[in-house]
This record gives structure tokens, sequence and C-alpha cells, in this order.
């Protein structure tokens, strides 16, 4: 990961959680500061991509039953293509 700019943290971690990063730093022969940005920024973004579910989930229920929940033309060509594989 190419950072332009770096930023001190101290985040204080358990006994146990410490000694599990510190196991894997050595299995893995890279840094623990390392182990640890990079699981911070893989939880940062499925934390992003489940509020982006969550706020399209939200969209639809609150468009269900109204013109912006259903394109006509669309639905019609989708029954068009399921129809055309069912008959190959």
């Amino acid at each position: 990961m190419a950072l332009s700019s770096m930023f001190n943290f101290h985040l204080p971690l358990p006994e146990d959680l410490h000694e599990t990063l510190k196991e894997e730093a050595a299995r893995s022969g890279q840094p623990a500061t390392s182990l640890a940005r990079e699981a911070l920024a893989s939880w940062l973004a499925q934390r992003k991509k489940q509020r982006l579910h969550e706020e399209i989930a939200a969209f639809s229920r609150a468009e269900a039953g109204t013109d912006l929940d259903l394109d006509e033309e669309l639905e019609q060509a989708g029954i068009d293509s399921l129809m055309a594989e069912r008959a190959r």
C-alpha cells in the first residue's frame, strides 16, 4: 500500500490480541504494524461496503411501489431474456 503521508495512532490492545498479532507477525515475516494496518484497512473497506448495502436496501424499501421502484421496459427486457433462455 503506497502511502503519501503516515500518521501515528496509539492503540492499546488487550494482551491476548497483542500476543496473537506478534505471533502472526513472526509467522508471516511482516511487521506487526503492517499487519494491523492491513487488517484495519480491510475492516474499514468491509464496513463501507456494508453501509452502502444498507443504504441501497433502505432506498429500496422507501421507494417500493413508486415510479422509482420499477422500470417497466427493463422488466420486460428481463422477462424476454429469461423466456429466450428457457426456449433454448
